[in-house]
């Protein structure tokens, strides 16, 4: 076991600077309802099309989900992530990525380097970490994925507020992740969110990219797109596997994503309150609408991707602090024989880093994907009727088979305390 006090932050290694660079988008899906857990690819985020006027609205209630990964496919929340990812960049190198996470997990990690950076005290929270190869799959694990709000509960008016002021371009979706990647302190993440809507130009859907590289780079406005399902034809899943995945939909440039918050008129949100997790997630636009009792005057989308950058360069001190902490525990946890908890603890305000045994976070055969090379030809594979472990590897490095729901082997060996840290 091993420890990380708050006192002990000033003592880490820090890197000279620090920024977020080589911003990409890469994949992007919408839990649908479904008999069976089904993602869509690549999906599409709600439209921004808000109503003139001053318009109330109910407050929530009902179903929320906190964490709709595990919820809907809690054998492997990070699964939809990969297999989303390699429908759209089948190549992808995932040897080259240090951390695969959720935008939560950093979030809170970034929490403990400043407590109430979000105004908010920070609560115990457990992240379970993998490393396989170099790359570390952090998790997060020991919390509700959903709520229910009763009907004489108060929680706000935020799920509301996105009913009335978007509109979904998937049938059936219950919400839409993106995938992105970039670099910060040296190591390469990929980093998985929920994106509340998205504008386009005179308000005008964009087409598929699917097959384009440089999707971030589209600037014209386009005619609009219906947005159809196709169930039979473009579902594949597997008999070993609950999960479904569906291919239609739209990608929409990571520079047209918005996140909503919603406030009462008397509780200004600053930029300082929401720069952490849209930075995390390079989420350029941002509406804070303000209501009084429910009642929302009209909303603006405001462009925040320069106030995000100059709190950037504002906060070098707590993000270098960010990044050497993360490295620190990539390192304790390799040292864990690759598999740990991280979790904070109120008394004594630390993270407390352990061993851990238990399943893979990851089907079997994802984990071939760290053997692949980039370079390898995007070939379709003939399948013999029994499949080798050779012609499964072909399957995987043609990109075209979309293969879903390896049997997890449960990890047996014994775990030892981490070398150098206490029993």
């Amino acid at each position: 076991m091993a420890e990380i006090s708050r006192s002990e932050l000033g003592k880490l290694d820090l890197p000279t600077a620090v920024g977020i660079t080589d911003v990409e988008h890469l994949s992007s899906y919408n839990w649908i309802e479904a008999t069976s857990p089904t993602i869509v690819v690549p999906g599409s985020p709600a439209l921004w099309t808000p109503p003139s006027g001053s318009v109330r609205v109910p407050k929530d209630s009902g179903l929320v989900y906190t964490d709709q990964n595990t919820a809907r496919h809690p054998d492997s929340p990070l699964e939809p992530l990969f297999r989303a990812l390699y429908i759209t960049q089948p190549s992808f190198d995932i040897s080259s990525v240090d951390v695969v996470t959720d935008r939560n997990n950093l979030r809170k990690l970034l929490s403990f380097v400043e407590p109430g950076a979000e105004g908010d005290a920070l609560q115990p929270f457990t992240i379970e970490v993998e490393v396989y190869k170099n790359t570390a799959l952090f998790s997060r694990i020991g919390t509700s994925s959903t709520e229910f709000i009763q009907p004489g509960e108060f929680r706000g008016f935020g799920h509301q507020f996105e009913k009335v002021y978007t509109r979904h371009q998937i049938n059936g979706s219950t919400g839409h992740h993106r995938i992105v990647s970039y670099r910060f302190g040296g190591m390469k993440f990929i980093v998985r969110h929920e994106t509340d809507g998205y504008v386009g130009d005179n308000m005008t859907p964009y087409p598929s990219a699917i097959e384009d590289s440089h999707a971030d780079g589209l600037s014209g406005v386009f005619e609009s797109l219906s947005i159809t399902s196709k169930p039979g034809s473009s579902d594949s899943h597997s008999a070993s596997s609950k999960l479904v995945v569906r291919r239609e939909g739209v990608t929409v440039p990571l520079s047209h994503t918005l996140e909503v918050k919603t406030r009462a008129i008397h509780r200004h949100l600053s930029i300082q309150d929401i720069a952490p997790q849209i930075w995390l997630s390079q989420t350029p636009k941002l509406v804070r609408a303000y209501h009084q009792k429910g009642t929302f005057k009209e909303p603006k989308v405001e462009d925040v991707a320069s106030d995000i950058e100059r709190w950037q360069e504002k906060d070098q001190a707590k993000l270098k602090t960010f990044a050497a902490l993360i490295r620190k525990v990539l390192d304790i946890a390799k040292r864990c024989d690759n598999k740990a908890t991280v979790r904070y603890v109120r008394d004594g305000d630390k993270l407390v880093i352990s061993p851990l045994r238990g399943d893979k976070v990851l089907p079997g055969a994802l984990y071939l994907k760290w053997e692949m090379r980039p370079s390898l030809p995007n070939t379709v594979q003939e399948t013999p009727a029994a499949p080798t472990q050779s012609s499964q590897m072909n399957q995987l490095r043609s990109g075209l088979r979309i293969q879903v729901g390896e049997t997890t082997r449960a990890l047996t060996r014994t775990h030892r305390p981490c070398p150098g840290m206490a029993a």
